[in-house]
C-alpha cells in the first residue's frame, strides 16, 4: 500500500515540475496565457498529491487502535480520559 500511495506521488510531482518547465520553456514562446494557466494547474498539483499519499488506506493502523501492548494502552486511554468513571 504505501508503495503505491509512494509511486502515485512521485508521478504527481513528475507532472507537476513537467508543467512550470514546460510552461516556461516552450509553451510562453507561443502563448503567455497559456503558460501562466499551466502553472496554476502545477500550483495546486502538490497539495492534493499530498493529501493523496497521506490518506489512510483500509488496512493501515490508525493513531487510536490498539497498540496489543495492554500497559500503554491503559496509559494513553487514561491520557485520553477514556476510563473516566
Amino acid at each position: 500500500m504505501y508503495a503505491r500511495r509512494r509511486r502515485g506521488y512521485f508521478w504527481m510531482m513528475g507532472g507537476c515540475v513537467a508543467l512550470f518547465v514546460s510552461a516556461w520553456a516552450v509553451v510562453r514562446l507561443w502563448s503567455m496565457p497559456a503558460a501562466v494557466a499551466m502553472c496554476l494547474v502545477a500550483m495546486v498539483i502538490p497539495p492534493i498529491a499530498a493529501v493523496l499519499a497521506n490518506r489512510r488506506g483500509p488496512e493501515d493502523r490508525w493513531w487510536d487502535d490498539p497498540s496489543g501492548d495492554p500497559k500503554s494502552d491503559e496509559w494513553w486511554d487514561e491520557l485520553d480520559g477514556k476510563n473516566r468513571h
